[in-house]
């Protein structure tokens, strides 16, 4: 076994490998960027190596750097993480040519799977089952769009050496084409520096199961049975589950087969996941939260087909672990260093059901735009980390640290194990509404409107769950008004009981000699102006009343603990008790504000005081200002000076976080200027272009 390695990665796994090697008593050796000096990963190996600036071109993709610092430190081999170099083969041969061991498969299977196109047809050859479709390398437009309608629409363009749903896009029909085929090169190519891509049959209402597959350098293969991740947002993953519910040891049998015999087409060795799609025979015309799919008695499945092979470790493969109490990175680092699999396939067996959520900065109702700031709060419910339990949080980030533009925009995986579905199930939804993040937007609430749909709860999965469900995912999720101002006003007793001092004079809770005071309070919750008014009565209690003819409740507050409440509102029947966390940020200077984020049970809500001088003047006339939602590149602009453009027209493609971003008119209008070029880098609200609206 190896003993010392180093981790060509940053964030959650880098901190998972370095967990699993401490285990095992294998030193770590961490690089970092300039972005990440102070970041977790680099705390937690044994020593650290700087390789360059902040964003990815200029540090974890220079290979050269990588390979210098493992020979400086005397790593013998490298874990490439997922993402980055893990899928680079000429880094897995650079490593080799120097003696040190690649913790992943051969540089020649890397290469055979790393063109969706050439993995097709070597797949084709294996007798692995594939979507009809275009593989081939003509790569002429007009060529292209002839494909497609030769395949028939709708179609998927894929770039054939992309991933995470980078440079994809479904085409519906003809017209839309040759937009979708430009964005998908213009991403390919930022993404992968390839801009080859292919076109399939977009397989309507399908379901995407993955293998799990390992192998060794002595010739053997096993499978470690499937997770299914079909809950997607534009292409990328946001739940995933094991075993894949409905699925019979029958398809799981022949689905690992196919895995394996993809595996051994290439002479794999180390962890590996080929990914299907799987086409249910149901129909596709139901609508939100009945679907048509058959859980409880099998899969429904009218056929599955090869999508790729992934050679790397995959970011959810601790619901694998879950399922099979195994350390797959410790698998990895023992196959790396040339020992046989631990387990044979009649060894390995299913224990309960496993789900992850990854947990994103990103905002759900702005076309899960990612998000970019600081956690100030960052708590989480008890779990382990990086280890098997009920409840597991895989991170790579502290409370306090910022999530930037330049590096993917998850914060965590939140990973749950019950002896069921139904059990994790619930055990998700209670871990995720103790997950508390504050200072960006996150995924967190739109999570737990996914788990509490009708389509999820009973596995009608398909990836277009999730605009299936839209009508009631894609709205905000906030506390009733009166809860959410109890909690502030929680907050607000408990911060000035701690600064009052013995001095009954000096008091700042309200109290009076004689008769009751009043505190007026205005508040914005969820966007609506509240006035609230608060009553301190002389024997101490208190009641709140919102609005100037509503009912003033009696208010009880008792502090549970650092930031944590037991709130009652009412008396007598109907009398509501509830448990707050309520987190206070400091004040806003220029906008004379004070932000709470008020987390219950049921939800979670954002409350400001508002100063109502602060913002007079204000109106809502239109400035024709476009600017940029986050900081980024600008890679495509649309139209150009003078142009006449209709509401909801495209204006300008910005990348950030490895996506595309485009903006679009708000209004009919004429663009009267633009103020940036392609190539360009702006930041958060830089403006883009002005447009006047068109005169009625």
């Amino acid at each position: 076994m190896f003993t010392k390695i180093l981790i060509a990665n940053r964030g959650e796994i880098a901190c998972r490998v370095a967990a699993t090697a401490r285990r095992l008593g294998i030193r770590t050796v961490a690089v970092y960027s300039d972005a990440d000096a102070n970041a977790k990963h680099v705390q937690a190996c044994d020593e650290a190596v700087h390789i360059g600036g902040p964003a990815p071109r200029d540090s974890y993709l220079l290979a050269d750097r990588i390979l210098a610092a493992a020979q400086a430190t005397g790593a013998q081999a490298v874990h490439p993480g997922y993402g980055f170099l893990s899928e680079n083969e000429a880094f897995a041969q650079a490593c080799a040519d120097a003696g040190i061991a690649f913790i992943g498969p051969p540089a020649s299977a890397i290469a055979a799977m790393g063109s969706k196109a050439a993995a097709k047809a070597l797949m084709e050859k294996a007798s692995v089952p594939l979507v009809p479709g275009y593989h081939g390398d003509r790569q002429e437009p007009d060529f292209l769009k002839a494909e497609a309608e030769r395949i028939g629409y709708p179609v998927l363009i894929k770039a054939s050496a992309g991933g995470g749903g980078k440079g994809m896009r479904a085409v519906q029909q003809a017209s839309e084409f040759e937009a979708a085929l430009a964005s998908c090169k213009r991403e390919a190519l930022t993404s992968f520096a390839d801009d080859h891509v292919l076109v399939e049959r977009y397989v309507t209402r399908p379901r995407h199961i993955e293998i799990q597959i390992f192998g060794d350098s002595h010739g053997n293969y096993v499978h470690l049975f499937e997770r299914d991740c079909s809950v997607q947002r534009r292409h990328q993953k946001v739940l995933e589950e094991a075993p894949a519910p409905g699925m019979t040891p029958e398809r799981r049998a022949e689905m690992g087969a196919a895995a394996i015999a993809a595996a051994r087409s290439v002479g794999y060795v180390g962890a590996g996941t080929v990914e299907f799609i799987v086409e249910q025979d149901v129909p596709d015309t139901a609508g939100p939260s009945q679907g048509g799919g058959t859980p409880s008695g099998g899969m429904g499945v009218k056929g599955f087909y090869f999508m790729e092979m992934n050679t790397r470790l995959q970011v959810e493969h601790p619901v694998t672990e879950a399922i099979t109490g195994l350390d797959l990175v410790e698998w990895q680092l023992r196959v790396a260093a040339g020992e046989p699999l631990p387990l044979k396939q009649d060894e390995l067996r299913i224990h309960g059901h496993a789900i992850e959520a990854r947990i994103c900065a990103e905002n759900p109702l702005q076309q899960f735009l990612p998000a970019t700031g600081r956690l100030n709060v960052y708590r989480t419910p008890a779990a382990s980390n990086f280890a098997i339990s009920p409840v597991r949080v895989d991170s790579g980030v502290r409370e306090g640290d910022e999530i930037s533009p330049y590096y993917d925009s998850m914060v965590a995986k939140l990973i749950v194990h019950g002896t069921n579905r139904e059990q994790a199930l619930a055990q998700l939804d209670a871990a995720l509404s103790e997950l508390h993040i504050t200072g960006l937007q996150t995924n967190v609430s739109f999570l737990r409107g996914i788990v509490a749909t009708k389509s999820f709860a009973q596995a009608d999965l398909d990836t277009a769950l999730i605009e299936r469900e839209r009508d009631v995912l894609f709205v905000p999720r906030e506390l009733p008004p009166l809860l959410a101002v109890a909690g502030v006003v929680a907050r607000l007793l408990a911060d000035e009981q701690a600064l009052a001092s013995a001095d009954t004079w000096s008091r700042r809770d309200g109290w009076r000699l004689h008769g009751v005071a009043r505190r007026h309070l205005k508040l914005d919750v969820a966007g609506e102006v509240v006035q609230a008014v608060l009553t301190y009565q002389h024997d101490g209690s208190h009641l709140l009343q919102l609005a100037p003819h509503a009912e003033a409740v009696p208010l009880q507050v008792a502090l549970m603990g650092p930031d944590r409440f037991d709130v009652t509102l009412g008396s007598g029947p109907g009398t509501q008790r509830v448990r707050l966390a309520v987190y206070r940020q400091e004040p806003h200077a220029e906008r004379n504000t004070e932000r709470f984020n008020v987390f219950a049970p049921q939800g979670t809500s954002a409350v400001h005081y508002v100063d109502p001088l602060a913002h007079a003047g204000e109106g809502h006339g239109g400035s024709g200002r476009l600017t940029a939602l986050m900081p980024g590149k600008v890679v495509a602009l649309l139209v150009k000076a003078g142009d006449a453009v209709t509401k909801g027209q495209a204006l300008a493609v910005t990348e950030a976080m490895k996506m595309e971003h485009t903006l679009t008119a708000p209004y009919d209008g004429v663009v009267s200027e633009l103020l940036c070029a392609v190539g360009d880098q702006v930041a958060e609200g830089a403006e883009l272009l002005k447009l006047e609206a068109k005169a009625a």
